[in-house]
């Protein structure tokens, strides 16, 4: 088949959520002809992400996106005034329109693949099949960010940004010739909206090649977590962990240092390395050292859809790791097997400090969570499913 994949960012090998659609699209390109049309916002990502990009792909068109982000919160009230979804308008360009008319008409493509209902409001001709891949069911997403959020404004904008959202996006699935999502809990959710349509689980992966742990000496009492720190999710994760977690740590284990790993931290976040023992390294090249000299890697988050890539980041490390529930949600792992899994402040600090003192079960967790990678969740295993998720459309 001749296949283009539409994405909001430009897929890169170890960006985050951006990892999914590079590891999909390498995994469509060794049985299809594959094409990628992505919005871009800076030089940097296209210099680092290009060139991989090139070497099993037919073509690569990248636009700029706007400057929204200049004038973020005016241009979200302005929105949400006009009844329009402001998410949703930020994925919406002329310009994607303009590229995917021509694409399509140049290539004759059989299928388009959009990297999230956000994105897949584009016109296509009828005999195009449309493939949607949620890494999210965003709606939901906004929904959990409002029931967290204390500050009135940012509750009241995430409740209606939701309700202006979901609509949008249950319509858009139903378009879709085929909706992949991230796992069993979402293929149900899902499957109550839209019963007739075909819904195929692809769940995240990990690269076990490049996530193993090649290092195993550990600093004692060190403690990480990793993400892109420019999302909502991770930022509530940090600075709740900061507030209920880390003073109670800090009491019992005065020496205990915790690193925050990730891009773009806003300063709320910044202004959590004045902590005794914390650092925020702000973005790092390669999370694999952090995660490597680390006793235990941390997944407090009490916002989110999809699957956490950071936790399977992890646990090919042979990390152990404690999660909340939202965490490690749709993953196949059992708390005391893989994980640690804990939802109140007290139990997570003390899964922590049991996990501490205990180099065994450190050991124990983190073998059976490489173990669960290996079987389960490396990129190779999820592109077989989304290649067996294709035959849907042949």
């Amino acid at each position: 088949m001749k296949l283009l994949m539409v994405s909001p960012n430009l897929p890169c090998q170890t960006s985050g959520a951006n990892t999914r659609n590079y590891y999909l699209l390498k995994a469509l390109a060794r049985e299809h002809t594959v094409s990628l049309l992505a919005l871009v916002g800076s030089n940097e990502e296209v210099e680092a992400c290009i060139p991989p990009l090139r070497s099993f792909t037919q073509s690569v068109r990248i636009i700029a996106r706007s400057a929204f982000a200049s004038h973020k919160r005016l241009e979200q009230l302005t929105h949400i005034i006009r009844g329009k979804s402001y998410i949703l308008e930020t994925n919406n360009l002329l310009e994607v329109q303009d590229a995917l008319d021509e694409l399509v008409s140049n290539d004759q493509y059989d299928a388009v693949l959009f990297e999230s209902a956000l994105i897949a409001g584009y016109r296509l001709p009828s005999e195009v099949k449309i493939i949607v891949d949620q890494h999210n069911i965003e709606h939901e997403l906004l929904q959990r960010t409002y029931e967290r959020e204390v500050a009135w404004s940012r509750k009241w904008y995430n409740w209606l940004e939701s309700r202006l959202l979901k609509p949008i996006e249950i319509e858009r699935c139903r378009r879709a010739d085929v909706v992949l999502v991230t796992s069993q809990r979402e293929f149900f959710l899902l499957k109550n909206m839209l019963l007739r349509n075909v819904i195929k689980v692809v769940p995240n992966g990990v690269d076990i090649d490049i996530f193993q742990n090649t290092s195993p000496r550990e600093t004692s009492n060190q403690i990480v977590f990793t993400g892109a720190m420019d999302y909502y999710p991770n930022i509530d994760a940090v600075l709740f962990f900061a507030e209920q977690c880390w003073p109670l740590i800090q009491t019992q284990v005065p020496g205990a240092n915790w690193q925050i790993v990730g891009r773009n931290p806003p300063p709320e976040v910044w202004k959590l390395a004045q902590l005794p023992g914390v650092t925020v390294t702000g973005s790092v090249p390669d999370v694999r050292p952090y995660l490597a000299a680390s006793a235990v890697a941390i997944a407090p988050l009490r916002i989110g859809s999809g699957t956490r890539l950071k936790i399977l980041e992890a646990l090919a490390m042979q990390k152990a790791v404690v999660s909340t529930g939202i965490g490690c949600e749709g993953l196949s792992v059992e708390s005391g097997k893989h994980l640690m899994i804990a939802d109140q402040p007290e139990a997570f600090v003390q899964a922590i400090m049991e996990l501490l003192s205990n180099p065994v079960l450190r050991v124990a967790l983190g073998s059976a969570g490489r173990a669960l990678v290996e079987a389960d969740y490396s990129w190779d295993q999820c592109g077989i499913q989304l290649l067996q998720a294709l035959e849907q459309i042949c």
